[in-house]
């Protein structure tokens, strides 16, 4: 075996999605950051009181999508950017269900998750597992593809 670094391939497909994911991203932030109370006026609810909440909900996602622009570059090396995102698209919606269940927030705040959380899981999970894959040669799964 050759002392030599390997080289990172990630798929073709995977830098393209995380250059949508982080478009996406800026541009729901910036939108959220400009226009706090558009969400609430299209799902039919009352904005918050506290706009600057939201607002800085906003700005995190923002910054989400420069993580995801980096992360585009060389995919499995950026794989801990790619984790916490996973992360957010995972647990952001258990959020918004728990709220919705103790009917702390209406149903209808799911619409969030679809373009926020929901259309990420499969790329991001795929991502992750070739990811490890790669770092993990010896791993039985290594040999399996997605």
């Amino acid at each position: 075996m050759s002392d030599a670094p390997r080289q990172i391939r990630s798929p073709a497909w995977a830098g393209a999605v995380l250059r949508l994911a982080g478009c996406y991203n800026l541009a729901w932030g910036a939108w959220v950051i400009f226009f706090p109370e558009a969400f609430f006026h299209f799902i039919g609810m009352q904005p918050p009181s506290y706009p600057q909440i939201w607002q800085c909900l906003g700005m995190v996602v923002g910054v989400y999508g420069v993580g995801y622009a980096i992360a585009a570059a060389d995919p499995f090396r950026h794989w801990p950017i790619i984790l916490v995102g996973w992360l957010g698209k995972i647990l952001g919606p258990l959020g918004t269900i728990q709220n919705a269940w103790l009917g702390k927030l209406p149903w209808k705040m799911l619409y969030l998750n679809v373009t926020n959380d929901f259309i990420w899981w499969i790329p991001f999970t795929v991502l992750l597992v070739q990811a490890y894959r790669f770092h993990h040669p010896e791993s039985p799964a290594r040999g399996t593809t997605l």
